[in-house]
């Protein structure tokens, strides 16, 4: 019961933390609320990867919805075997963690080279990456920000938002790596336990076997 309670306490974290990410996604695609740049796809090319809306946002209230399931073990029996029914519980928890950790660590990645490539935006100089060939520099001169005259105040809605996404996915990839180390590291256990079990039980029999041997030689 209480390894029920922890386990779903870290598959509900992830549940608002995936919400969020389809908010903040979904805001990257209204810049100042509009809608004009969106339909006239003049925004950023990283947003529309859906990093957000569905890696770290539908995909992962999938993932947190099953590794619910999984962790609530005592109503769920796979096998006639209860080890068994847990152990394969346990490894189905890894399977779903990991694969949270792939799609969080996507947005993770595609958030993180939006943020680098800076907004596309109108400059004196017409549609263009204002700041792409920076290497995210501009990260840390907001002074050059003012290049961008359209949409207004874009370069900090982007920085904001993209780094709201890092944040969330980066939380979401810890809380599914410390799932997949306590499963692994209990399924593991377990199986040792078991095998210590086994040649406790061989060398007591063993041993028996031996004392009877010597007193019918006596």
């Amino acid at each position: 019961m209480g390894s029920w309670k922890y386990g779903g306490c870290l598959s509900c974290l992830l549940i608002p933390l995936a919400l969020w990410s389809i908010i903040v996604n979904i805001l990257l695609y209204f810049p100042n609320g509009q809608t004009f740049y969106a339909s006239s796809n003049k925004l950023t090319s990283y947003v529309w990867y859906f990093e957000g809306l569905c890696f770290s946002g539908v995909m992962m209230l999938i993932v947190a919805a099953v590794l619910l399931v999984l962790d609530n073990d005592n109503r769920y029996k796979c096998c006639q075997s209860e080890n068994c029914s847990k152990k394969y519980m346990k490894l189905l928890s890894v399977i779903f963690s990991a694969f949270g950790i792939a799609v969080s660590g996507y947005c993770l990645v595609i958030s993180a080279l939006g943020l680098v490539q800076g907004p596309y935006c109108r400059t004196q100089d017409g549609w263009h990456y204002a700041f792409e060939g920076t290497a995210g520099r501009f990260l840390t001169n907001s002074s050059i920000w003012s290049r961008c005259l359209e949409p207004a105040h874009v370069v900090e809605w982007n920085v904001i938002l993209f780094s709201i996404l890092i944040t969330l996915s980066g939380l979401q990839v810890i809380i599914c790596l410390i799932r997949v180390v306590i499963h692994l590291s209990k399924i593991l256990c377990g199986t040792y336990s078991v095998i210590i079990q086994v040649t406790d039980t061989h060398s007591s029999l063993c041993t028996s076997s031996t004392l009877l041997l010597l007193l019918k030689i006596q």
